[in-house]
């Protein structure tokens, strides 16, 4: 079988080039505001993540409590756990940062579009993946700086959780908030569009990532990150979503879950959100804390989910055709 290479992924390795040859553009002396642009365009996200969001189908959704309950239990509580587990042999300046991205990926919310796109796609319970994909979000927005918090306070002396709170609800809450409220105007149009807002929203995540890189590259923060940590990142991550996928299996055969409800567990469970995390680490990080490097475990986790996903996905299609 060909696998295709998502192009948002091919796009974050040419930003990241062009963060390293390239970095004027996030100079302070650029004409071009970057930085406000980010900003409103994180306040825009989520405003139209709010028109997006379907009442009706998280209403209708709640009934399936078994299924939801161990999506969200795996997202939001098995992934963090499983990254803790390991904190007592974290040692080390490099390694606690390395330890603490991990811990950031682990604590994020579920995707949205592509959690649906998949179960979609290997004919697995598409309703319950919405609930759950629209609903993590939300949750992510309580649950991941309590995670993060927990570490951070104690290596970060001015750390604020009361500080975060107050920028999340301002920056994020809000505008989803504002969203909801005007959806019976609006809902119909950004359905419309849906496209165009996916471009925008990868756009502004791109944008993030841009300036996070070239940053990182002027503190010469992967100077210190050698070849053996930068493997040692990549088969963490992948170890992580196997680990993570074997045991969502493992907990849908023991619920005797239908196999559209455990293809709903296994794929809305293993995802994590690239675009919660590019927003929220501009959020929970101290600026004395590299945001590269913090976001980097999350993007090869990012291009792997995909990858491993479509890959599952296609497979249960043609064997589901073949049925038919």
């Amino acid at each position: 079988m060909k696998l295709k290479i998502d192009p948002f992924v091919l796009s974050i390795i040419v930003v990241i080039v062009l963060a390293h040859y390239f970095p004027e553009l996030a100079s302070d002396n650029n004409s071009i505001p970057l930085d406000s642009i980010a900003g409103l365009g994180i306040s825009l996200i989520f405003f139209f993540y709010g028109l997006k969001l379907s009442k009706d189908k998280i209403r209708s959704g709640l009934s399936n409590w078994k299924l939801h309950l161990v999506v969200q239990l795996t997202t939001f509580l098995l992934f963090p756990l499983l990254v803790i587990s390991i904190y007592p042999w974290v040692e080390g300046e490099t390694n606690t940062q390395i330890w603490l991205a991990f811990l950031f990926l682990a604590a994020l919310p579920s995707t949205v579009s592509s959690s649906v796109v998949m179960v979609s796609m290997a004919k697995g319970n598409i309703p319950a993946a919405i609930f759950n994909a629209s609903i993590s979000g939300l949750i992510g927005i309580v649950l991941t700086p309590l995670w993060v918090g927990l570490f951070l306070t104690e290596s970060v002396a001015d750390y604020s959780l009361g500080a975060i709170y107050t920028k999340l609800i301002l920056e994020i809450l809000l505008p989803v908030v504002l969203g909801l409220s005007l959806q019976r105007f609006f809902g119909k149009l950004v359905s419309k569009h849906a496209r165009a807002l996916s471009l925008f929203d990868k756009s502004i995540i791109l944008l993030i990532i841009y300036k996070s890189f070239v940053r990182s590259f002027d503190e010469g923060v992967f100077t210190s990150v050698g070849l053996l940590d930068l493997s040692g990142i990549a088969f963490g991550t992948l170890g992580l979503f196997f680990v993570v996928y074997f045991i969502t299996g493992r907990v849908s055969n023991y619920f005797v879950f239908s196999q559209e409800d455990q293809i709903t567990a296994q794929f809305c469970g293993t995802k994590k959100s690239l675009v919660h995390g590019t927003v929220f680490s501009k959020v929970l990080f101290p600026s004395s804390m590299s945001a590269g490097l913090i976001l980097l475990p999350l993007m090869l986790f990012h291009a792997f989910q995909i990858l491993f996903i479509s890959f599952v996905a296609t497979q249960r299609s043609r064997r589901f055709q073949k049925k038919t």
